[in-house]
């Protein structure tokens, strides 16, 4: 049978699929390719100064990228790669959504292992691969996140 005709709901990553909602797991390549941008974003994040705190921090099903601080500031960043432009810029794709869910990730990782006196905020650093070319995007405060230590 097509492995396509066997997906259900509540598997993996959500497709939209007419008035149904169906999950498509993420290819091999597909996390190659992030797991290939995270490291370009976190060389890239060093280059210029950044201490990267955390990979992958997970919180539940959640995950925040890099967990990174520079001179006070700690930023959950999350990393978006594309392999061109066919699917828009990665750092359009953190939706709102996304935005929530690292919302909350980064309360837990707050409650966790903040310190007064820290600031937070959110980056996307977006990372476009064609090619042997790479570039880097980084957006600094990217959207809003409202916590105290």
């Amino acid at each position: 049978m097509d492995a396509m005709k066997c997906i259900r709901p509540g598997q993996n990553g959500y497709v939209p699929a007419g008035s149904l909602r169906y999950r498509v797991p993420v290819t091999t390549t597909g996390q190659d390719l992030g797991l290939h941008g995270e490291r370009i974003a976190e060389r890239w994040l060093a280059h210029r100064g950044w201490r990267v705190l955390q990979r992958r921090y997970r919180s539940g099903h959640r995950d925040i990228d890099l967990v990174a601080e520079n001179s006070g500031t700690i930023a959950f960043i999350e990393v978006k790669t594309r392999s061109g432009p066919a699917f828009g810029g990665p750092v359009e794709a953190v939706n709102w959504k996304k935005r929530r869910e690292l919302s909350r990730s980064a309360h837990t990782w707050i409650d966790r292992h903040g310190r007064p006196g820290e600031s937070y905020r959110f980056d996307v650093v977006g990372v476009l691969v064609t090619g042997d070319r790479v570039r880097v995007r980084h957006v600094e405060n990217a959207f809003s996140l409202h916590v105290s230590a």
